[in-house]
């Protein structure tokens, strides 16, 4: 749950930053900058970790290492967009149908016990969308709150 500490830790400074400065009083720049954050925390895993993140996907898609690869661009590009105002509400929609369409993966995982660091060792399993698939829907949640419902 790295990627939670890295969106809520970077939520509380850019907060506690604001308190000071009184530019936003909303937090709508500290919600998206830190989700901006943990994009790019995660971006970074879908480069180290392309590998065993391929494993993560279905057998039925081709080119795995690509889509991995791919997708951590996405994450580069979605913490663009959340940064630059004019962007960001159409950023969000497509953040949140990403989030959607990723998730069939991380149960895919789960079910196979896929660790996405490792592939010699084995996942954490079924337990683990005990808190994978709140996490996703707390995301979804973030990106609705801080990026699509005010426009």
């Amino acid at each position: 749950m790295k990627p939670l500490y890295v969106l809520l830790i970077s939520f509380i400074l850019l907060v506690a930053f604001n308190k000071y400065t009184e530019a936003d009083k909303d937090h709508l720049f500290a919600g998206n900058i830190s989700m901006s954050i943990m994009l790019l925390f995660t971006a970074m895993g879908h480069f180290k970790f392309k590998t065993s993140m391929a494993a993560m996907i279905p057998l039925f898609i081709p080119k795995k290492v690509e889509v991995v690869i791919f997708t951590g661009i996405l994450e580069i590009f979605f913490a663009i967009g959340l940064g630059i105002e004019n962007t960001r509400y159409y950023t969000g929609i497509c953040l949140i149908i990403f989030l959607i369409a990723i998730l069939p993966a991380n149960i895919y995982a789960a079910k196979h016990q896929i660790n996405y660091e490792d592939l010699h060792k084995p996942g954490p399993g079924l337990k683990y969308l005990w808190c994978r698939v709140p996490f996703q829907f707390f995301l979804i949640t973030w990106v609705w709150y801080f990026s699509v419902r005010l426009y």
